[in-house]
């Protein structure tokens, strides 16, 4: 038998999990939405999710993802709360949303933060997870079934998510950004679009399949493709000149920054 999950929110994070469950076939998906109803109808046609209002999906759901807004999280848990089960598992995918806010509308029922990236779209999703107060062993392992079905999941304590945040939430970001830049470079060598995207992004996934692979660490990768004074060697020394790691570290440092700042204005 199936089990009810039911999505508060549709936007893209809710999509990228819906399309990842859909390949597993073990879940009836239902999902709300406050004003998009062109998106509902395309998370139903598209990955047969089941349009309802959100008293229907609180209420016929055993298991609800709330995927709204960090802005919005708030009234929605106010809107909710008086409908949900002890019974139900709540795990919330907004960003910069703390378990104390979740639990302090929620007291009585069983909450995970949730960190996931767009990866879960094709099933190579990271996800961080933090248990709150009353999460059963039961309550985990359905939380692993869902996460585990799109990709990888870490269970971490809560002071770790905002750095997870800025590692893997927003990791993604990154890395199209570098292949967005060497694509503009292709293009300026002279190579069409088409052509400099096809090399810069199978490039960026062959890499991507030698770390997961190979069994071999990045710095090991690194070397065994930098040649001395070799034509890598010169482009990883224009990197280092440029000062690549202390921006990576400064840009990281800054999404965290950004993460702690909204636990706090949600907070009140």
């Amino acid at each position: 038998m199936k089990k009810k999950i039911g999505f508060i929110g549709a936007g893209n994070m809710a999509e990228a999990i819906i399309k990842g469950l859909v390949t597993t076939h073990n879940y009836e998906i239902l999902v709300t939405n406050r004003s998009n109803q062109e998106k509902l109808a395309k998370l139903q046609e598209v990955y047969g999710a089941k349009p309802a209002s959100l008293t229907e999906v609180v209420n016929n759901s055993g298991i609800l993802i709330l995927a709204v807004k960090p802005k919005d999280v708030a009234e929605v848990l106010s809107q909710i709360s008086s409908d949900v089960r002890s019974e139900q598992l709540l795990i919330s995918v907004a960003a910069g949303i703390p378990l104390a806010l979740l639990e302090k509308h929620l007291p009585f029922c069983p909450v995970v933060r949730a960190m996931p990236n767009t990866s879960s779209a094709v099933l190579h999703g990271m996800t961080g997870l933090v248990k709150g107060h009353k999460v059963s062993d039961q309550n985990q392992k359905e939380v692993e079934d869902i996460f585990g079905a799109v990709g990888k999941y870490l269970w971490i304590t809560e002071d770790k998510m905002n750095p997870l945040i800025a590692m893997s939430g927003s990791g993604p970001a990154y890395y199209y950004l570098f292949t967005e830049a060497l694509v503009n470079v292709g293009m300026a060598m002279g190579f069409s679009q088409e052509d400099a995207e096809n090399l810069a992004k199978e490039t960026m996934i062959g890499a991507a399949k030698m770390l997961l692979e190979s069994g071999k660490s990045p710095g090991e990768l690194r070397e065994a493709v930098t040649s001395p004074k070799g034509t890598t060697y010169e482009a990883l020394q224009v990197f280092r000149q440029g000062g690549l790691e202390e921006l990576v570290a400064k840009a990281t440092k800054a999404c965290q920054s950004r993460a702690e700042e909204m636990e706090r204005e949600y907070m009140g």
